[in-house]
């Protein structure tokens, strides 16, 4: 069984032309933080799932797409809210 973590915070990565983020943050135990390829990856794989608030105050989960590049990317599941839910998400330190 995959554990569940929330995630409230955002790396940019403003080199990138597609907006791809860095990495994700979340809370407990001091904070955790970890690259996007480490992340799709423990999702891709089922050890754990992600989920973040979105601004309409409603949880929803992050899931792993691909572009038309097949490059992986994360997002959340859509909710019909703008702007981007991980990207309206405060910056991680």
């Amino acid at each position: 069984m995959a554990d569940n973590f929330q995630v409230n915070c955002h790396k940019p990565d403003n080199q990138d032309a597609d907006r791809r983020i860095q990495g994700l943050g979340g809370p407990g135990g001091g904070g955790w933080y970890h690259a996007i390829d480490v992340l799709i990856e423990g999702i891709d794989s089922k050890r754990f799932n992600l989920w973040t608030v979105a601004p309409n105050g409603k949880s929803v989960w992050v899931v792993v797409a691909k572009r038309g590049n097949g490059r992986k990317y994360l997002k959340t599941e859509p909710d019909g809210v703008e702007p981007n839910n991980l990207l309206a998400l405060p910056h991680c330190r």
